[in-house]
Protein backbone atom coordinates (compact mmCIF):
# COMPACT_ATOMS: atom_id res chain seq x y z
CA UNK A 1 0.00 0.00 0.00
CA UNK A 2 1.05 3.30 -0.63
CA UNK A 3 1.52 5.39 2.43
CA UNK A 4 3.10 8.83 1.92
CA UNK A 5 5.12 10.53 -1.32
CA UNK A 6 8.58 12.13 -0.88
CA UNK A 7 9.73 14.99 -3.34
CA UNK A 8 12.65 12.90 -4.99
CA UNK A 9 11.93 10.42 -8.04
CA UNK A 10 11.34 6.51 -7.13
CA UNK A 11 9.98 4.69 -4.53
CA UNK A 12 10.79 4.31 -0.72
CA UNK A 13 10.99 1.03 -0.02
CA UNK A 14 9.96 0.76 3.87
CA UNK A 15 7.93 -0.97 6.43
CA UNK A 16 5.48 0.66 8.77
CA UNK A 17 4.80 -1.88 10.64
CA UNK A 18 8.29 -2.52 11.96
CA UNK A 19 10.01 -0.02 15.00
CA UNK A 20 12.99 1.53 14.32
CA UNK A 21 15.67 0.44 16.39
CA UNK A 22 17.16 2.66 19.45
CA UNK A 23 20.82 3.79 19.79
CA UNK A 24 22.73 5.79 22.39
CA UNK A 25 22.16 8.41 20.21
CA UNK A 26 18.81 8.47 20.00
CA UNK A 27 16.19 8.35 23.15
CA UNK A 28 13.07 6.94 22.99
CA UNK A 29 11.04 10.10 23.95
CA UNK A 30 12.87 12.05 20.29
CA UNK A 31 10.71 9.20 17.96
CA UNK A 32 7.34 9.77 20.19
CA UNK A 33 7.39 13.51 17.92
CA UNK A 34 7.84 11.72 14.94
CA UNK A 35 4.17 10.75 13.85
CA UNK A 36 2.77 10.41 10.41
CA UNK A 37 0.55 13.26 8.96
CA UNK A 38 -3.13 12.75 8.40
CA UNK A 39 -4.78 10.87 5.53
CA UNK A 40 -5.58 13.23 2.80
CA UNK A 41 -8.50 12.41 1.16
CA UNK A 42 -9.23 12.59 -2.24
CA UNK A 43 -11.67 12.39 -4.84
CA UNK A 44 -11.78 9.64 -7.88
CA UNK A 45 -9.99 12.39 -10.19
CA UNK A 46 -7.17 13.75 -7.71
CA UNK A 47 -6.39 9.70 -7.04
CA UNK A 48 -6.25 8.71 -10.86
CA UNK A 49 -4.47 12.07 -11.31
CA UNK A 50 -1.92 11.14 -8.99
CA UNK A 51 -1.17 7.48 -9.50
CA UNK A 52 2.02 6.68 -11.97
CA UNK A 53 2.27 3.62 -14.44
CA UNK A 54 3.13 0.92 -11.86
CA UNK A 55 0.39 1.96 -9.46
CA UNK A 56 -3.21 0.95 -9.33
CA UNK A 57 -6.09 2.34 -7.68
CA UNK A 58 -8.95 -0.24 -6.28
CA UNK A 59 -12.14 1.36 -5.84
CA UNK A 60 -14.87 0.06 -3.66
CA UNK A 61 -17.93 1.29 -1.97
CA UNK A 62 -16.62 3.29 0.67
CA UNK A 63 -12.74 3.55 -0.03
CA UNK A 64 -10.13 4.23 -2.98
CA UNK A 65 -7.42 2.61 -2.30
CA UNK A 66 -3.95 3.30 -4.03
CA UNK A 67 -1.76 0.51 -4.15
CA UNK A 68 1.40 -0.60 -6.40
CA UNK A 69 0.77 -3.16 -8.93
CA UNK A 70 3.65 -5.53 -8.27
CA UNK A 71 3.25 -5.86 -4.04
CA UNK A 72 6.70 -7.30 -3.40
CA UNK A 73 9.70 -4.96 -3.96
CA UNK A 74 11.89 -7.99 -5.54
CA UNK A 75 9.16 -8.60 -7.84
CA UNK A 76 9.19 -4.42 -8.92
CA UNK A 77 12.94 -4.59 -9.39
CA UNK A 78 12.46 -7.79 -11.55
CA UNK A 79 9.82 -6.24 -13.46
CA UNK A 80 11.91 -3.17 -14.33
CA UNK A 81 14.59 -4.81 -14.92
CA UNK A 82 12.98 -7.44 -17.36
CA UNK A 83 10.92 -4.07 -18.74
CA UNK A 84 14.03 -2.23 -20.08
CA UNK A 85 15.95 -5.45 -21.57
CA UNK A 86 12.69 -5.79 -23.45
CA UNK A 87 12.78 -2.11 -25.17
CA UNK A 88 16.15 -2.70 -26.16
Amino acid sequence: MIVGSHPREGDLEINVCKEKKLTNMRSSTADVAKRLKATVTMSLEEALAYITDDELLEVTPHNLRLRKMELSALDRKRHRRDGSRARD
